[in-house]
């Protein structure tokens, strides 16, 4: 693997944390970076993690992952000591489902107000949320409505109805659902038969997640008061699942719940911090900005903007779709934010295609986390784990447990078959000792991002340099800073006075090689990024 190299600058002091132990160059930058508390307190601007709970770590030793697991490795995540430079230094958590259901994933929820016990309790919960937010730390959860379980309740009352014919109870018409006597299946959508009728529910997931009926008031009250629960207990926000799917191929009565809802839980908490998964290109996540900030699926997995971007691709075509996007996105809801990611809990694994060793995943890496925005690490892209479908076509083996290197006792989770000899040597115990791991990279790439407060508040403009290396300009309250990426297999020499540019300092550098700026000419090497201001 090629040396990985940052440097960080701070006031006239120049601090090449490459070669040097991190705690004390950590502290010199972090004191330098005159940080606005009003814009850098909103959770849009943090740098957020995925924890898929069943398979991060487990406190009990049941192979199950779980809360106090999470607990237990918060001092891997953020300690709580921003000059430590010993702690990942992620500053948001998002949660996988943690309610009780029968499955691994728990996306078939039985009961929203019970913690699964296999994943703990619900105190154990507020103690994370306690010490995550002593920490400065978010955390939101992932909130499943669109569907439930069948074991839920609330589907065990509506089955009870129909097959009774209790056609005046408040259940009836709480699923959706069609009589094959009278009606047709809509088009394009999946339904299963209730046993001993000829009433067929909605189930387009699977035939364990019957979809709930958002015309139904007490359906809407109930999810409602769900939300509210979690709100009271502490919680920052929600990510919410299949969120296009309320109204099924109805985007403009979806939306209308949305708008609806978080009306409703804003007036609950002002502050929330919502994200919702409308797994679709920009012109349909355009459709719920006004309601909620959404994932953006156009530059992520393999064949997104950002992987194609990293493989040597032109910087200044990614730079310049996310100024149109927050230029965009802005105009629509005052807040609203770019939420990149590379991959999740329903996709391969980044490092599958964006290798180490080729230096596409650190630039990828470079190009999302480096600048505006909510960005999004699935838990183990930092140690650059494998996880693929694969010919068993199963979402488990992209969900396999957390490589820990020391007694954790997590397992992967049921219904993987990805074999260990597909998947990387090291741990993080292995990696945390290896100033040259991609571990470090990541903890160094985080911290330069919050040593500069402007890449992830100010206001963005994209700026072409030449050939396929390209950036951006941000502005915060008076101070501005730019961004360079060299995706390029070569150095390039930039003359910013050509590009209108007066800086003289270079706050840092991270990629495959250095870079340096003198008389105004700014260096920067094969695969590498660069902040000056």
């Amino acid at each position: 693997m090629k040396k990985l190299l940052i440097v960080l600058l701070a006031a006239a002091m120049l601090f090449q944390i490459g070669c040097t132990k991190l705690p004390k160059t950590n502290e010199y930058v972090i004191k330098d970076a005159k940080l606005n508390a009003e814009k850098t307190d909103r959770a849009t601007d943090l740098v957020f993690y995925e924890i898929f709970v069943g398979s991060f770590s487990d406190s009990d030793g049941d192979g199950v992952g779980d809360l106090r697991g999470i607990i237990n490795r918060m001092d891997y995540l953020n300690d709580g000591k921003p000059n430590s430079g010993l702690s990942l230094g992620v500053e948001g958590l998002w949660l996988s489902p943690i309610f009780q259901s029968p499955s691994y994933h728990k996306y078939d929820v039985t009961d929203y107000y019970t913690v699964d016990p296999a994943f703990g309790t619900e105190q154990d919960l507020k103690e994370l949320l306690d010490l995550c937010h002593e920490r400065g730390v978010k955390v939101i959860l992932d909130l499943v409505i669109n569907h439930t379980g069948r074991q839920n309740e609330w589907f065990k009352l509506f089955r009870e109805a129909h097959q009774q014919g209790q056609t005046g109870s408040e259940y009836y018409n709480f699923y959706t659902w069609y009589d094959s006597n009278t009606e047709s299946a809509p088009a394009g959508r999946a339904f299963s038969q209730l046993l001993g009728t000829d009433h067929f529910y909605e189930c387009n997931f699977s035939g364990d997640m019957p979809e709930l009926n958002f015309d139904n008031e007490l359906v809407r009250s109930k999810v409602l008061e769900v939300a509210e629960h979690y709100i009271d207990l502490g919680v920052d926000g929600f990510r919410f699942d299949a969120a296009k799917y309320v109204y099924f191929g109805d985007h403009r009565r979806s939306l209308e719940f949305w708008n609806w809802y978080l009306a409703k839980l804003r007036e609950k908490k002002s502050d929330i911090y919502t994200v919702a998964e409308v797994w679709d290109g920009d012109g349909i996540t355009d459709i719920y900005f006004p309601a909620t900030d959404c994932f953006d699926f156009f530059t992520s997995q393999a064949n997104g903007l950002i992987a194609e971007t990293a493989k040597k691709g032109d910087a200044n075509r990614y730079t310049a779709y996310v100024e149109a996007y927050e230029k965009r996105v802005g105009a629509m809801r005052e807040g609203a934010s770019y939420t990149p990611f590379i991959t999740n809990h329903d996709m391969d694994r980044a490092a599958g295609f964006l290798t180490v060793a080729s230096g596409h995943m650190q630039m990828a890496a470079n190009l999302y986390i480096l600048g505006p925005g909510t960005p999004f690490i699935y838990y183990g892209e930092e140690l650059g784990m494998r996880g693929s479908r694969g010919g068993d076509n199963t979402d488990a083996n992209r969900r396999l447990a957390m490589l820990w290197g020391d007694e954790d006792t997590v397992q992967d989770p049921k219904g993987s078959t990805y074999t260990a000899k597909n998947q990387i040597e090291t741990t993080v115990q292995d990696q945390i000792q290896d100033e040259n791991s991609l571990y470090t990279y990541y903890k160094k790439l985080i911290m330069l991002r919050k040593a500069n407060p402007e890449i992830a508040c100010g206001d963005y403009t994209a700026v072409k340099v030449s050939g396929k290396v390209g950036g951006f300009k941000s502005e915060l309250n008076g101070s501005t800073v730019w961004v360079f990426h060299n995706t390029t297999i070569s150095s390039v020499d930039i003359d910013l006075a050509a590009l209108g540019i007066n800086a003289g300092e270079l706050r840092g550098f991270i990629g495959m090689e250095d870079a340096k700026l003198e008389g105004g000419v700014l260096t920067i090497g094969a695969q590498t990024s660069v902040v000056i201001k």
